[in-house]
């Protein structure tokens, strides 16, 4: 959704392009404010993503689910050979929100609500809201958007962005009354613009999701339910439609579309089943029989059922009883990691570390790569052997430089280890990725002293480097 606003913080992006020193492996892994880019997203497009990533932090809830943002970075892997946004690093945000929502940022980052899974009843259906979203990243709409924007007025984007954010973070009535505060005339004439925007990226979508084997039919499928639920709720448009607006020419264009392309076979697998039963799960935690009814309303898998069960079980303290459910599930379907990652994820919020981490270790040894586990194996490790915590946080950090949650974790390690300057690095680091820019340089300041104080003359001057870097981004952040 909030791809149609981001060009407001334009300034910070320009101030953003000072930051263009990286730090590389030798200059102590730290990740750059500006680091990546690609061959289909400018310079400018790529930081102006990575800032608008750290105040959409600072200003909304985030989802902490490893294993489902795992699963929605293997759907836009499967998208993304096709989708034409050459190697561009694709992050993805999952948003704490029960509103059904997701947005495409420029520089390549894709944000999720957990209401998305509880609207989408099939992983078909749920593909093709991500293929749209690659879609507008594709044909690059920011930058043709910033064309027609600066023929009109570029100011009134600003209380857009306010506005555009509250109401992803869940703000509802606020951040649209924020939003009717902008001035009507340009907000109508950038609506009229951004309908051919939309029928691009459906286009490019559906073209998308056919080659890498997901129905097409779902997309004007999806249009058609979003509509349903507007005139069910009394023409109030669930958020999505509020920037992604469904006539019914538009789903005529997309059915007719679809029609012309292959539609992939129906398969049997049950991850999808399994990942929206954890959001409807996490949108239901105080009723999770309403997360089950919901979950059977559109014949998911018996093996999914059971998956909740057990997701149920253990919200319930029911551990063992859990753990056995998961346990057979997982011997039915060995291809599935989160089933056995579940299942150390229950055993570790049970208290049971040694099970835990035997649980990971066992996932790792059969599928190395699986971030999830790793994870947990770090978080474990952080309890039983800090120094093994900190060498796998520092390389998972390497991994996902983006994620706030691995620099916290690593601070940790970190401080139990006996590191006292990477403790106040990667404090800094979580602190500036989660948009607290002030709190991060404080951070980077104490860094500095101890590196001094033990005659770390080296290290020191990197700190000092990170620290115009943040300064330089304040700098813009202020300016917004």
């Amino acid at each position: 959704m909030l791809r149609k606003i981001t060009t407001s913080v334009l300034v910070g992006a320009l101030a953003l392009a000072s930051l263009s020193t990286p730090l590389h492996a030798d200059d102590y892994g730290l990740p750059s404010l500006g680091s990546g880019g690609s061959s289909v997203s400018s310079d400018e497009e790529h930081r102006l993503g990575r800032a608008w990533l750290r105040q959409f932090r600072a200003q909304t809830q985030a989802w902490q689910d490893p294993i489902t943002q795992r699963y929605v970075e293997s759907v836009l892997s499967r998208l993304l050979p096709y989708s034409d946004i050459g190697n561009t690093q694709v992050i993805v945000t999952l948003v704490d929100s029960r509103l059904l929502n997701a947005f495409a940022v420029p520089g390549g980052i894709v944000g999720v609500n957990a209401g998305l899974f509880s609207f989408a009843p099939s992983e078909d259906a749920f593909a093709s809201v991500l293929a749209h979203e690659l879609g507008h990243l594709s044909q690059r709409h920011f930058a043709r958007r910033m064309e027609r924007i600066e023929e009109t007025q570029l100011p009134t984007m600003a209380a857009m962005l306010a506005g555009m954010v509250i109401a992803a973070g869940g703000g509802g009535n606020a951040g649209l009354a924020a939003m009717a505060g902008s001035q009507a005339a340009f907000i109508q004439d950038q609506l009229a613009y951004s309908r051919r925007f939309e029928q691009e990226a459906d286009r490019v979508g559906l073209d998308a999701m056919a080659d890498a084997g997901f129905d097409p039919q779902a997309m004007p499928a999806m249009f058609r339910a979003m509509q349903r639920l507007t005139s069910l709720q009394g023409g109030n448009p669930p958020e999505f439609l509020l920037t992604h607006p469904v006539t019914e020419s538009r789903i005529s264009d997309t059915q007719s579309r679809a029609d012309q392309l292959h539609a992939a076979a129906s398969g049997q697998d049950p991850t999808y089943a399994m990942i929206r039963a954890r959001a409807l799960l996490k949108l239901n935690q105080d009723a999770p029989t309403q997360a089950m009814s919901q979950l059977r309303q559109d014949n998911p898998p018996q093996s999914a059922i059971l998956y909740l069960e057990a997701l149920i079980a253990a919200e319930q303290n029911r551990t063992d009883d859990a753990l056995d459910s998961l346990d057979r599930l997982a011997h039915e379907l060995p291809d599935l990691s989160l089933i056995p990652a579940s299942a150390a994820e229950i055993a570790l919020e049970a208290g049971r570390r040694g099970a835990a981490l035997e649980r990971a270790q066992r996932i790792l040894r059969l599928s190395p790569g699986y971030f999830p586990a790793a994870l947990l194996q770090a978080d474990i490790l952080l309890q039983t052997d800090p120094d093994r915590a900190f060498d796998a946080l520092r390389e998972l950090s390497q991994q996902a430089s983006e994620d706030p949650q691995i620099f916290a974790l690593l601070a940790e390690a970190a401080g139990r280890s006996g590191r006292e300057i990477w403790g106040h690095l990667a404090r800094a680091e979580q602190l500036q990725l989660s948009g607290s820019i002030d709190r991060a340089i404080r951070q980077l300041e104490v860094a500095e002293d101890v590196a001094k104080r033990d005659n770390n003359f080296g290290m020191a001057s990197r700190i000092q480097q990170r620290r115009r870097e943040y300064l330089e981004y304040r700098t813009a952040a202020q300016q917004l």
